[in-house]
């Protein structure tokens, strides 16, 4: 039985101080993070079961080993004789992996001496590696005489890796490129494989071409891509190929350019190629892991949108509280669900350090959850708890939302992902009245911005090496302990927090029920109010002759647009029509209707207009089908949208097959019933929305 000198420590301080140490303290203590307790506390579990010993947690949420006295004096006789080891058996795994990966095949009597290990425990080590590696694909087999070896296609041998290193030692790969940036990592290889050069030179180029532009990467997403490239840029220099393109559809256009452009920039750095096999492989990666920012989602994911509203109504009729209008949860499921199911299809492993905090503290969410995806995305044939938990995180933040109080500046930095972050920025704010706003970055973000002193408060899930200013180290659910450390750490600094703000005289006196001001509010109506009145004046419907392809129609329309003045230049326009329609399908599934769409600079207003076709012609549906279309939808917006405008253009796109009786009005040719149908949407959403706020 072996045991690490954290893992002798932590069961030390456990006995020493029964019912009174918490995760959070014992990491505090040992100056490590959270979820690295947590993790350690699993395998504490184990051994204390070689005793017949139990750990529980007191109603503080203390840690006890529970178990006869007896058994207690000969775990504390083991510990005395032990003698730790440096290397988890996690580590020892992971060079188990490594040393499979670089070889063909290995003896067991020199992999034991290789790794430092027994013949026993290696077979333990390769019994549960091989269990775990079944997940990829990947088959790890023995052979009396002739040794181990690993079966499997490479780009499962990557995939593999790189989860290895995501599931087990994701917090030490974050800190290490903290370290790398500032120049203070001396290690010749980064977690016994990643090359310092090669992890530092990708770190830059993803973050300067990817999260430079209007999309951005989760932090969890940023940091597994970092180490999907480093993985594929050390395999492929070590002679070990892929042997088949992954794919590359027209659906990849755009993470086809961007992993080109680091490939490209990564071979002028170092003597190394990319094969084309690399780019599409790494471009499947990205169009799985790619988050957008909710306000550059577009919105002709018609039915997607749809199954999206269907979800809110569904989770929110299980718990008895309307979600359906929060449009914020609705963005954030549209710009999250698009890569989910991505994922899921390409059986591409997700990684969610939370799931099994999530699922313990929202069981009833996530059931709720978990029942709703089912009903409503059935081509799924089952939707892993990874991706549940995240979804769950969406949700989770609107219910927080909506009790939200506000008072104090504080920078919340939490590098698991933009779901996780929003929720604790919303608990932070429900459960500190004296914390006014919350920011959210990414460590990336705090690297770069250097100043930090504006914030009051800085909280952080994770450890923030070489930063000069105090900050509070919390778990990313914001445990009662973690509020508890937050309410001691603002009464202790409470003259520093105050002193150079202007405080109301009266802790009493009222509130108002919105902290916006005046011109906000106005600008929001005004916004509204726009929006609503571009999309009536602008509304026209077209009959086409029956010899027009639908490519015409589209620049008969535009151009007519431009000649009334809603636009200029239109060939720019049209380009980008038509490419919006290379990137995928744009017809609506058994409606035959098709939603063309996108935002330019060029355009001055918003517009939707439609064009009855005599006779239909055959596009591309947005699920990747041929249809026939007869009624051709076009939806232009300006590039830069407020939030309200945004909202009033999702309002249509949702709308258009949230019933039968809107398929049949849209679909139709009659203008007067697709204006009134406009103008009831209209009038329902400022009757919700506005006029009763």
């Amino acid at each position: 039985m072996f045991i690490t000198s954290r893992e002798k420590a932590i069961i030390e301080l456990i006995i020493k101080t029964s019912g009174k140490h918490t995760a959070l303290s014992i990491a505090t203590f040992l100056n490590v993070s959270v979820r690295t307790i947590h993790r350690d506390l699993k395998t504490v579990k184990k051994t204390l079961q070689q005793f017949d010993l139990r750990l529980t947690r007191n109603t503080d949420e203390g840690l006890v080993i529970e178990g006869k006295n007896e058994q207690i004096f000969r775990l504390i006789q083991y510990l005395m004789g032990s003698q730790p080891i440096n290397q988890t058996s996690q580590e020892r795994k992971l060079l188990l992996l490594l040393a499979l990966l670089e070889e063909e095949q290995y003896k067991i009597q020199a992999l034991a001496i290789h790794l430092g290990v027994s013949i026993t425990t290696l077979t333990t080590y390769l019994d549960e590696l091989s269990e775990w590696l079944n997940n990829f694909n990947v088959e790890l087999t023995r052979k009396r005489g002739v040794g181990v070896k690993l079966d499997a296609a490479e780009a499962n041998k990557r995939k593999a890796l790189a989860s290895y290193f995501l599931l087990y030692f994701n917090e030490e790969l974050i800190e290490s490129l903290f370290l790398l940036e500032k120049g203070k990592c001396s290690d010749a290889r980064i977690l016994h494989y990643f090359l310092p050069d090669y992890l530092l030179a990708i770190d830059r180029l993803v973050n300067n071409t990817i999260n430079s532009g209007q999309s951005r990467l989760a932090d969890s997403d940023y940091i597994g891509l970092i180490v999907h490239l480093c993985i594929t840029m050390q395999r492929t220099k070590a002679q070990f190929l892929l042997e088949e393109d992954p794919g590359n559809t027209n659906e990849l256009r755009d993470e086809h350019g961007l992993i080109m452009k680091i490939c490209k920039e990564l071979e002028s750095t170092f003597s190394i190629t990319f094969t084309g096999h690399d780019i599409s492989y790494l471009s499947v990666i990205l169009k799985g892991s790619k988050l957008q920012a909710a306000d550059a989602v577009p919105y002709d994911s018609v039915v997607l949108g749809q199954m999206i509203k269907n979800l809110i109504q569904h989770v929110s009729s299980q718990l008895h509280i309307d979600l359906t209008k929060d449009f914020s949860l609705f963005q954030g499921l549209l710009a999250h669900m698009e890569p989910s199911l991505f994922r899921i299809k390409q059986k591409m492993g997700l990684f969610n350090p939370l799931t099994e905090d999530i699922k313990r503290k929202y069981p009833i969410l996530f059931m709720a959850v978990r029942n709703s995806v089912e009903k409503e995305f059935k081509e799924i044939d089952y939707f892993p708890d990874d991706e549940i938990a995240f979804i769950v995180l969406h949700f989770g933040s609107a219910l927080v939302m909506r009790e939200e109080e506000l008072a104090m500046k504080a920078l919340v930095v939490c590098p698991t992902g933009i779901g996780t972050s929003k929720m604790l920025a919303s608990r932070i704010k429900k459960e500190f009245l004296e914390i006014e706003s919350v920011e959210i970055k990414s460590i990336k973000e705090i690297q770069q911005q250097g100043n930090l002193n504006r914030y009051d408060i800085i909280i952080s899930t994770v450890r923030l090496p070489l930063i000069a200013i105090d900050y509070i180290l919390v778990t990313p659910l914001l445990s009662e302990e973690d509020i508890a450390t937050i309410r001691r750490f603002l009464k202790k600094n409470i003259e520093n927090l105050t002193k150079n703000k202007h405080y109301k005289k009266s802790v009493h006196k009222q509130v108002p029920p919105s902290d916006r001001g005046i011109s906000e509010v106005l600008q929001e109506l005004k916004d509204v109010q726009q929006s609503i009145q571009a999309i009536l004046d602008n509304f026209r419907v077209y009959r086409m002759p029956p010899a027009k392809q639908h490519e015409l129609v589209i620049e008969d329309m535009v151009r007519m647009a431009e000649q009334e003045k809603l636009l200029s230049d239109a060939d720019d326009v049209i380009e980008a029509l038509k490419d919006r329609e290379r990137k995928g399908g744009l017809g609506i599934p058994h409606t035959g209707m098709g939603l063309f769409h996108c935002r330019h600079n060029k355009v001055h207003e918003l517009i939707f207009q439609v064009s009855h076709l005599d006779k239909p012609c055959l596009i591309k549906g947005m699920d990747g089908k041929l249809m026939y279309m007869r009624s051709l939808l076009l939806m232009l917006a300006p590039e830069e949208l407020s939030a309200r405008e945004q909202e009033i253009v999702s309002l249509i796109s949702t709308s258009l097959i949230e019933t039968n009786e809107a398929k049949m009005i849209y679909s139709s040719s009659n203008e007067g019933m697709i204006r009134t149908r406009l103008e009831e949407i209209f009038l329902d959403y400022l009757h919700t929305n506005l006029i009763k706020d």
